[in-house]
């Protein structure tokens, strides 16, 4: 199982003093299942800017960078730097993404649908 791709699959999560602790399910080619874990602190969470809503996907996606790193871990925890790096990813989209030009769109002219409609009298 150790040379395998894992997919992993969300099983749920449990709150621990302040911390969210979301359980995965690695399955792999052969349908064998391992069981893991990822800690994540919430105060954290919220000084980053990260919602809630996030957190399983970007603690799935951890799971599949370190997997590959330690394949003998079954608990993981995602760290400060993790939310960093995520934080400065997300602030580099918005900025991106409002120095992005608008779309251009046609003048209305006094003729918009004229083609379709009837004259009117």
């Amino acid at each position: 199982m150790e040379n395998l791709k894992l997919q992993f699959v969300l099983k749920g999560f449990s709150e621990v003093t302040g911390c969210r602790v979301f359980a995965f399910e690695g399955v792999g080619a052969d349908r064998s299942r391992v069981d893991f874990t990822v800690k994540t602190d919430l105060s954290l969470a919220r000084q980053y800017g990260i919602r809630l809503q996030e957190l399983p996907l970007l603690c799935r996606a951890m799971l599949e960078r370190k997997h590959e790193d330690d394949a003998v871990a079954r608990a993981f925890t995602y760290t400060a730097e993790d939310m960093l790096a995520f934080a400065d990813s997300a602030a580099a989209r918005a900025l991106a993404a409002k120095q992005r030009k608008p779309a251009r769109r046609p003048a209305n002219t006094g003729q918009l649908g004229s083609a379709w409609r009837a004259p009117q009298l």
